[in-house]
């Protein structure tokens, strides 16, 4: 029971845990605020989202960032560099499709979702970026290999780098628009991250299959991603707090996150320090900065699962957003603020 004067449950002994609580880790609720659920089911539904999407999320980053770094590297005049990071881009929007289409289950959703266009919708806008994209820029690979139809490959290239930004960040405004409490609240930073994420993937994928001394702005762009990508995501971690940003130290999730932050450090760190003379170098530094990606993705995706899974992640939040700011609900009649024009 919690004390009728508080409403707030005592701490609790031995390894027990407040009555209503879905969970029991020790966190920082252990003598927090009252959290009750029916019958102590999760307040939201896990997402269904399976094995493919976080693999969509991190191919289709990879080929929007690919094909932006293919049309600089080719106006830079660093040919070798513009094919290599074009036949990334094309390869990495070929494989995304049939990753979202076998999470939908059918061909024919894929399809349907391609039968309108809301704006509003940050899955529909992805499905008809993703269309365009991905024909764009395999289109213009097929071209660049066959030497056919030039006019039509620039134009190709065109759309794909246009349609590049979008395909690398969408992804982090299609799991903020949700109601997974931790990929909600991280609205402002998730297309950041992943737009970071996915720049770092391009670089060091183009770095990997280069020799060095034809790879470097693809070095440079990988080390400085990762730099930029470490900063959104501590500045993710600091807004999301101690609560929300719980899953992503601790179960599965915080194995991940570990693995993925150690795997981006190595990889940077050893393609700034030896990649620019050292092939071997180059070669291991871009496959960890590429597996740290990876995990990123499945950390982000993890957490939402481990969010939603415990009811404590959304109802504790509601509470104090509803005890700072005030409902009809949660104020009382005496605390509300005075209408305008009628005194304090």
């Amino acid at each position: 029971m919690s004390d009728p004067n508080t409403g707030i449950h005592p701490l609790p002994s031995g390894n027990g845990k407040p009555p209503g609580t879905t969970a029991w880790d020790g966190s920082i609720t252990r003598a927090g605020s009252e959290m009750r659920s029916y019958y102590g089911r999760p307040v939201i539904k896990e997402p269904t989202w399976t094995w493919e999407i976080p693999c969509y999320l991190f191919t289709g980053g990879l080929g929007g960032a690919s094909a932006v770094l293919s049309s600089v590297a080719r106006l830079a005049g660093n040919e070798k560099l513009a094919r290599t990071a074009l036949y990334l881009g094309a390869a990495s929007d070929v494989v995304s499709a049939p990753l979202l289409v076998s999470d939908l289950g059918r061909p024919e959703r894929f399809l349907n979702m391609l039968r309108v266009f809301k704006i509003t919708s940050p899955m529909s806008v992805g499905s008809w970026i993703l269309f365009v994209s991905g024909g764009a820029s395999s289109t213009a690979a097929v071209l660049e290999a066959l030497d056919w139809l030039k006019p039509v490959k620039i134009a190709a290239e065109a759309v794909s780098t246009l349609f590049g930004p979008p395909l690398a960040t969408y992804t982090g405004a299609l799991v903020a628009n949700t109601a997974v409490p931790v990929w909600n609240e991280a609205r402002q930073e998730l297309p950041y991250l992943f737009g970071a994420s996915a720049c770092a993937s391009a670089g060091a994928a183009a770095a990997l299959l280069l020799p060095p001394e034809e790879a470097g702005p693809a070095r440079r762009l990988a080390i400085g991603s990762a730099v930029a990508e470490a900063a959104v995501f501590e500045t993710m971690e600091k807004r999301l707090g101690k609560l929300l940003g719980e899953p992503y130290k601790q179960g599965t999730c915080g194995k991940l996150t570990r693995a993925s932050k150690a795997c981006v450090t190595a990889g940077a760190g050893l393609l700034a320090w030896r990649g620019k003379r050292s092939r071997a170098a180059a070669v291991g530094g871009s496959a960890l900065l590429l597996a740290g990606e990876m995990l990123l993705r499945w950390s982000v995706y993890k957490a939402g699962f481990q969010s939603a899974r415990d009811s404590r992640y959304t109802v504790i939040p509601q509470r104090e957003r509803a005890r700072r700011h005030g409902t009809h609900a949660t104020t009382k009649p005496g605390d509300r603020p005075a209408p305008p024009g009628r005194g304090a």
